[in-house]
């Protein structure tokens, strides 16, 4: 069994409550990139983590970009090893709603063995993970076994919208041997995982116009087609009765799983019943015929993400509302094409949209799917890492979340990934309580600072 180095160890065991002390002074910098009043607290956030990189011994600076700036740091000095790009992100999703939360959102409250606050675990914990280790290599050995550059962003949580015209802008900063993200979850508690999947994302706001004003029901209603009832037409068409995506085209370039793969997810520990108790539904639902896991991150999605229009005050006001609109996005896998999935379900609301309303769709988003390749020998020294740092190999698993600069390491600088992070499935990430499990906080820092040694190796 892989285990850490004792000065490491021991350095990091020495060093937990600074470590937790830090991540709460973070978690206190509200850095929600989807507000811009928070603008200024986004920027302090970079330049704390610039400041500490410099004082664990990393040549680090701010990097500017067209929104939120880059946090970057580089360690240079172990020539002839890998050059390893570290990426996080120390922006975060806005608190809301905040009367849900049990403890002040930007505090890092510590509680049952987990710290909550917004950020905690996504991002800014796992990114602390990293600074961590490189920080218990330097202590002890005055140097790193490899070299790293460290970029931390501020705008994942909006899309990453200026990510890759950073990445044309300062060419040489992401110039890596391979890439490191610790920005995702493990399989459960005591299953420590690497994640070799991510899916895809695009998103279209529908608008759905009937009469110039809000008319009276009770005149008008029986003789106009009413937006609402149009809208709810338009999504519940968008999937048949097996749940399976209705547009034509929507399916191509999507693979069917080999049978080691459907193995493996068999051989994973699922209980449909627990699950869906958890989750607060009577039972599980999606694509017929598929396995839960399957659908959840080896099958694209069509998703419903909200719905509004007419009146929504207390009491009732019978009209027949003049719009609504929803907003629906779509998961993306395997080779399916970002661009033509957004053309394809455009083409089909239109085409399917009744009579005697107006329909007008914008769309974004061209985030396409990642596949990690089992083979690359960074996978493997990722794999003894987590060994050493949990007590057992991990396991494979895939993410039905989207991650744009994982897409953008992919497909422009074609750089091999490995994806490493420690979070819980039941973190809370987007939503109130969020929280990092300390256990896979600690453990995480002794893994990152083993797989620096493992990656030395290669």
């Amino acid at each position: 069994m892989s285990t850490i180095p004792t000065d490491l160890h021991t350095y990091c065991n020495e060093h937990r409550d600074a470590y937790l002390d830090e991540l709460k002074a973070w978690i206190a910098v509200p850095s929600v990139s989807a507000d811009p009043a928070r603008t200024g607290e986004v920027r302090r956030c970079c330049e704390r983590l610039v400041a500490r990189m410099a004082e664990i011994g990393l040549a680090s600076r701010l990097l500017e970009t067209n929104g939120n700036p880059l946090a970057y740091g580089e360690w240079l000095g172990a020539p002839g090893k890998p050059t390893v790009l570290i990426y996080g992100h120390y922006d975060v999703q806005p608190e809301d709603p905040i009367e849900l939360w049990e403890s002040p959102p930007f505090e890092g409250t510590v509680r049952n063995g987990n710290i909550y606050g917004r950020g905690s675990v996504d991002d800014k914990g796992q990114v602390l993970m990293h600074l961590a280790a490189i920080e218990a290599h330097m202590r002890t050995r005055g140097r790193l076994p490899i070299n790293v550059k460290v970029i931390v962003e501020g705008e994942e949580e909006i899309g990453s919208p200026n990510f890759e015209a950073a990445l044309a802008r300062y060419k040489e900063q992401f110039t890596a041997d391979l890439a490191v993200i610790s920005d995702t979850a493990v399989y459960a508690e005591d299953v420590p995982s690497l994640t070799t999947s991510v899916r895809g994302l695009v998103h279209w706001e529908i608008a759905v116009s009937g009469p110039t004003d809000d008319l009276h029901s009770g005149y008008f209603g029986g003789i106009i087609r009413n937006p609402i009832e149009a809208l709810a037409h338009i999504i519940a068409s968008l999937k048949d009765a097996d749940g399976r995506i209705a547009v034509p085209g929507f399916y191509d370039g999507v693979p069917d799983l080999d049978g080691d793969t459907m193995a493996e997810l068999r051989g994973l520990p699922f209980d449909e019943a627990r699950e869906a108790a958890q989750l607060g539904v009577s039972e599980l639902a999606g694509e017929r015929g598929r396995l839960p896991l399957e659908r959840m991150w080896f099958r694209p999605t069509l998703e419903c993400n909200g719905i509004w229009g007419g009146y929504q005050g207390p009491g009732s006001k019978t009209i027949i509302p003049s719009w609504a609109k929803a907003k629906i996005s779509a998961r993306l896998v395997g080779e399916q094409d970002p661009k033509s999935v957004r053309r394809l379900v455009a083409e089909y609301i239109e085409r399917i949209a009744p009579s005697g309303v107006r329909v007008h769709i914008t769309s974004d988003g061209d985030v396409p799917a990642v596949i990690i390749a089992r083979t690359h020998p960074a996978l493997a020294a990722a794999g003894r890492a987590m060994e050493a740092g949990f007590g057992k190999a991990p396991v494979y698993i895939g993410t039905g979340g989207s991650i744009g600069p994982v897409a953008s390491f992919d497909r422009i600088l074609k750089l091999p990934q490995v994806m490493i992070g420690v979070g819980l499935p039941d973190d809370h990430i987007h939503a109130p309580n969020e929280k990092f499990s300390l256990a896979q906080f600690f453990g995480g820092i002794e893994t990152m600072a083993v797989l620096y040694d493992e990656l030395a190796a290669l």
